[in-house]
C-alpha cells in the first residue's frame, strides 16, 4: 500500500459533479452550488480540491479574468474559471441534476 493520503476525494467527486452539469465555474461560485446540494465545507478546502484537481487532471483552467466592480479590498478580482479535465469521471449525482433543474 502506498504511504501517504489516498487521492481520491469525495469533494472533489462532488465538485466534478457540478461542473459536469454547470460547464465551468469560478470557486466562490462552486462554493456556493457545493453548500446547498452536499454537507457544508469551507471555502478553502473547495479550493484546495480545485487546485488538486488541477495537478491530477481531474480539472482544466479554463479562464482567468480580471474583472472590475466595487469589492471590499478594491476594484479588481481575478476569477479563475475551472472546467472538467481529461482525468474526471462523472458519475452523474442526481442531487445536482435537480438542483439545477430547480434553479432554471
Amino acid at each position: 500500500m502506498p504511504r501517504g493520503r489516498p487521492i481520491k476525494s469525495q469533494i472533489r467527486q462532488n465538485i466534478i459533479e457540478i461542473l459536469n452539469v454547470m460547464g465551468r465555474g469560478y470557486g466562490y461560485e462552486i462554493h456556493k452550488i457545493y453548500k446547498e446540494i452536499f454537507p457544508e465545507c469551507t471555502r478553502e478546502v473547495v479550493y484546495y480540491h480545485l487546485k488538486k484537481g488541477v495537478q491530477l487532471g481531474e480539472f482544466a483552467i479554463d479562464e482567468v479574468k480580471q474583472e472590475h466592480g466595487n469589492y471590499s479590498w478594491g476594484g479588481i478580482v481575478e476569477k479563475t474559471y475551472y472546467k472538467l479535465g481529461q482525468n474526471a469521471k462523472p458519475a452523474g449525482d442526481s442531487r445536482v441534476k435537480e438542483f439545477f433543474d430547480r434553479r432554471k
